[in-house]
């Protein structure tokens, strides 16, 4: 079945009592049983409801995935695939990665004794001596936030494989639409669907995908013992998003391509983070690994201070200035006030994310309007 298709149908089956096409919203916190440990195979919502099994085969299916778990927000996925270490354990993660991750590995976890090195994935001997015994995970982000670099992760989880250490691959960015990482040999996909599979900006999501049974069975127990669900309303909200996924998808791309193209070209733009460029740093491995370059992009000024970029920041009028991405609307955004505020400041310099960054989620708006709010803005 092709991806399209897929989005539209994986998981989804009429309501048997009303055939209803579309997916009910159960909206409730228990459920009878017939007898005490008699059940229909439904306790308790926090460890079962019918909405969110569905968009858990539905999320396993897009992901070419034998399973699929669903969380109350993308943070929340992560911290079930932290919880998955123990005291003493390493992880090895991006240096160019989303600020509410590295918050929560470095203000979080760190202090119940897990180790977190920031590297450069992108070099596979760094990474290689990195790695020790105590080494359990490896996390990518790719494309990375904000930058964009390119990981490869068929290389990374080779490696990762042959040192028995899980790979986890945070694919919010690219989306299952332009890149199926467990397809390259990762272990673990993770999304924050309140981007591109919710594509609506109305719901907070987040959710997991893998095909060994006892890691998806180690995930569930944390899913169903922490708690970190989400209620069925949001499933249903992300059930809605995923059947017009493709069609987003394509027309962010479109668009994508435009909106890059026109900074690269104007006089005024210094340089710009994209990785559909042919002289991008990783370009060839993205046009390997994805089907698509997305629209997501960073870009400074020539004239590159943080008053220009905080004028264009406040002057858009169709980019909005808010935090988040991958809704229909186009966003604007300054990492380092921003999503980005939580790594120190000398880190962000150091890893190439200046304080006059500026990052866009380009929408499905006519590119004609958003080349022209751009241009009016940038001046």
């Amino acid at each position: 079945m092709k991806l399209a298709t897929k989005l539209i149908h994986a998981g989804i089956e009429p309501d048997p009592t009303t055939g209803a096409i579309m997916t009910p919203i159960y909206q409730t916190s228990t459920y009878v049983q017939e007898a005490p440990g008699k059940n229909k195979g439904y306790e308790y919502a926090r460890s079962q409801n019918p909405t969110r099994q569905v968009l858990e085969n539905a999320i396993a299916a897009i992901e070419n995935a034998q399973h699929g778990l669903c969380f109350s927000s993308g943070v929340a996925a992560t911290d079930a695939v932290i919880k998955l270490l123990e005291p003493g354990d390493e992880v090895i993660a991006g240096n160019d990665m989303y600020g509410g991750t590295y918050r929560l590995f470095t203000k979080v976890f760190a202090k119940f004794g897990i180790k977190f090195h920031f590297i450069d994935l992108q070099n596979e001997e760094t990474l290689k001596s990195f790695i020790n015994k105590n080494t359990k995970l490896i996390w990518i982000e790719t494309p990375t936030n904000p930058l964009m670099n390119i990981i490869d992760i068929e290389a990374v989880s080779k490696i990762a494989k042959a040192n028995s250490i899980i790979t986890c691959v945070d694919n919010t960015f690219a989306s299952p639409y332009l890149q199926t990482p467990l397809d390259l040999g990762a272990d673990i996909v993770l999304h924050s669907a309140t981007k591109y599979l919710g594509g609506h900006s109305d719901v907070i999501h987040g959710c997991l995908a893998m095909n060994d049974k006892d890691l998806r069975d180690k995930l569930y127990f944390i899913q169903k013992s922490c708690g970190a669900v989400p209620g069925p309303q949001d499933c249903f909200l992300v059930l809605r998003g995923l059947k017009t996924l493709h069609v987003r998808m394509d027309r962010h791309c479109e668009n994508g391509i435009k909106i890059a193209n026109f900074l690269r070209n104007h006089p005024k733009v210094g340089k710009v983070y994209w990785c559909g460029f042919e002289d991008f740093p990783g370009y060839e491995i993205a046009k390997k690994q994805m089907r698509g370059f997305g629209g997501m992009m960073s870009f400074t000024l020539k004239d590159d201070s943080v008053d220009n970029a905080m004028k264009l920041l406040t002057s858009t009028k169709i980019f909005s200035l808010a935090e988040s991405l991958g809704g229909v609307e186009s966003l604007i955004n300054h990492p380092a006030t921003m999503t980005h505020a939580s790594i120190p400041r000398e880190e962000r310099i150091k890893n190439g994310l200046s304080d006059s960054l500026i990052r866009l989620s380009v929408g499905i708006e006519d590119v004609d309007d958003l080349t022209e709010d751009l241009k009016q803005a940038i001046g």
